[in-house]
């Protein structure tokens, strides 16, 4: 447990915790009658892609047992393809299709699954073992995304994502999530991946935290994870931002990747983002989070919303940082 010096410290870092952050922001800002919209994903992708906001394309939706003997048809045209459940967590029930050899499927990993492995694992999907609270779900089958050339150094086996927190539209806090070997390819903090935390202003990664303990190089490629400029930048920003007008949630985690070919997209939207994101900054939520409400309380109801670019402005001028600047510095 940690000591009274050690709480003190933290609270004058501005550091959030679990409960604060459940009680003062999760509550507060969020209407419990919209989350059904973030923690269920076919949803949040009909939203986005209704309202103009780039996501991975979807190929189809199996909702029942009699509706598994479509998915052939379904990934007729595609070469490789995911399946997932739609109210999956943690990258659990994921499958990443690759491509095809002598009728079996090929995974990412190397592994051959069979048709009858694959209508087994959407049984599975649909019976709910994959799902928040053990419900039945719906497995839903979308585009793969391919992870720019950018990130081979820093990644193992999987296609890193990026982590924004969004509070009443203003982005907060950024963080990149690599996959390692640990984590199988997933960008998963409690699976073993790395969080490295990101400069809003520059879009420059920082540090990195593995396990909540600080490291400066990936363990798998023992390449720096800091200095690296994640590209279109400030499209991420503005897609993040955007995500605030989509779910009406005030206090909000946005997942993005940065596909090969068709840039920042929108992957999933959560309710209840973690905390280990401060680890990777090296600064405190609750000190972000209260530049922003002071902000909002100094303009007023009567001023109205700013707009997306006035609240991504917003961000890079008050939450910059001294970025790290490696010799190895990866640009693209």
């Amino acid at each position: 447990m940690f000591g009274v010096k050690t709480w003190r410290a933290l609270r004058r870092r501005g550091v959030m915790g679990i409960n604060q952050r459940n009680g003062d922001y999760v509550l507060r800002y969020n209407d419990r009658r919209l989350y059904p919209l973030v923690d269920d994903k076919i949803r949040t992708k009909k939203l986005a892609l209704d309202a103009g906001i780039r996501a991975p394309d979807m190929y189809g939706i199996i909702e029942t047992e009699q509706g598994i003997g479509k998915v052939a048809e379904i990934v007729e045209t595609h070469g490789d393809f995911v399946i997932k459940p739609s109210q999956g967590a943690g990258g659990d029930g994921i499958m990443v299709i690759s491509d095809r050899f002598e009728g079996y499927y090929r995974t990412v990993s190397g592994r051959m699954v069979s048709p009858e492995e694959m209508e087994f694992h959407i049984s599975g999907i649909i019976s709910g073992i994959y799902s928040l609270g053990g419900h039945r779900d719906r497995a839903l089958i979308e585009y793969r995304v391919r992870s720019t050339d950018l990130f081979d150094r820093i990644s193992i086996g999987g296609v890193p994502d990026v982590r924004i927190i969004v509070l009443k539209g203003y982005p907060v806090f950024a963080m990149l999530r690599l996959p390692t070997r640990q984590s199988d390819g997933k960008a998963n903090l409690h699976q073993g991946a790395i969080g490295v935390g990101v400069d809003i202003a520059t879009g420059v990664t920082l540090a990195g935290t593995w396990h909540n303990l600080k490291i400066d190089r990936h363990p798998d490629t023992a390449h720096p994870v800091a200095g690296v400029t994640i590209p279109d930048w400030e499209e991420c920003l503005a897609l993040a931002a955007r995500c605030y007008d989509l779910a009406g949630l005030g206090y909000l985690g946005v997942d993005l990747v940065l596909d090969k070919h068709k840039g920042p997209m929108m992957l999933e939207l959560n309710a209840r983002p973690g905390l280990n994101i401060q680890i990777a900054n090296d600064d405190g939520l609750l000190r972000r989070c209260g530049i922003v409400e002071r902000h909002l309380e100094q303009r007023g109801k009567d001023d109205g919303e700013e707009s997306v670019e006035q609240r991504v402005l917003f961000a890079k001028h008050h939450f910059a940082v001294a970025t790290p600047e490696p010799p190895d510095t990866v640009t693209e």
